[in-house]
């Protein structure tokens, strides 16, 4: 039997169908309609001679023996060909003109508006764009490219199409007012569940059922971590924030951390994201080394 090369295009299709667990998933990543993503399998089959997913007596696509022994190969085609296609645009491009940027509403202010000054005075030419977004919608920006790098949290993850680089972290501490019954001394285990929990809501289908430090049935899920703090300061529930944002509040009683015994205070690791087909030029090279340096230094 004669087999043929598949395309790389052909390899993608494969790798998302096995990523997204199935070919709606995959035709929804890759924009394309599923009779496409179907044909290109089907194609790709055809000229390796060999069954890649078993789609009898099942929903989903799985997996064959002979496409588990493939896969790792087919991987490593296609992550070479992004490298390629990455290091050519580096290649043609200089100085970028423009850079949007996309943070994690948990990136401190202060780090952010000390690295942006910096960013001015050294790439006055280059045009910055500035998003703030909470949890997955970081990565939504990224994955739909309306910004080439952002600033993310743990919750976002890994994802197949982004690189990603520790870049420092900040300190969560769960508060409330002095009156708040859970700020009270001994609080039992399981009390948090009793009350009113403000939650930080994610806008995003990217990490979407996912939970982060929720403990509480009893929540109000909130768009803006500025209005979770106007509540939080008004006695309205109780909630995790970044130290550096009630630092202030902290220091004139307004709010008090909590002692519960689940502990749901935590340390929120930072990752810079970029498209793994996308390679940082100067400008966002710079901007990645220094909110590293700035969250590095950002004391919890």
């Amino acid at each position: 039997m004669k087999l043929a090369d598949p395309t790389l295009d052909q390899l993608r299709i494969f790798l998302a169908v096995d990523e997204e667990g199935s070919f709606g998933g995959a035709a929804r990543r890759m924009g394309r309609a599923v009779s496409a993503i179907s044909y290109g399998i089907a194609q790709m089959e055809a000229q390796l001679g060999v069954t890649l997913f078993a789609r009898e007596g099942s929903r989903k696509p799985v997996l064959t023996e002979e496409g588990k022994g493939l896969l790792a190969e087919a991987r490593a085609v296609a992550d070479r060909a992004d490298a390629l296609l990455a290091k050519t645009r580096s290649l043609h491009a200089g100085l970028e003109s423009d850079v949007s940027l996309v943070l994690d509403v948990m990136v401190p202010g202060e780090a952010t508006a000390a690295v942006l000054r910096d960013f001015r005075a050294k790439f006055p030419t280059v045009a910055l764009r500035l998003q703030v977004e909470g949890l997955g919608a970081v990565a939504a920006c990224l994955l739909e490219r309306s910004s080439v790098l952002g600033v993310g949290g743990p919750v976002v993850g890994d994802h197949p199409e982004l690189e990603r680089q520790d870049i420092g972290s900040t300190e969560l501490v769960p508060v409330a007012t002095p009156d708040h019954p859970l700020a009270q001394e001994g609080v039992e285990p399981g009390e948090s569940r009793k009350h009113l929990q403000l939650v930080l809501a994610d806008r995003s289908d990217v990490t979407q059922g996912r939970e982060f430090s929720v403990l509480s049935p009893l929540t109000w899920r909130l768009g803006d971590l500025g209005a979770k703090h106007a509540l939080l300061k008004e006695g309205l529930g109780w909630g995790n924030m970044p130290r550096p944002m009630v630092a202030g509040d902290l220091a004139s009683g307004a709010l008090v951390p909590l002692d519960l015994p689940e502990k749901p205070g935590t340390t929120y690791r930072f990752s810079a994201l970029w498209r793994r087909d996308t390679k940082p030029g100067p400008a966002t090279s710079w901007l990645i080394d220094a909110l590293r340096e700035r969250l590095t230094e950002c004391p919890d």
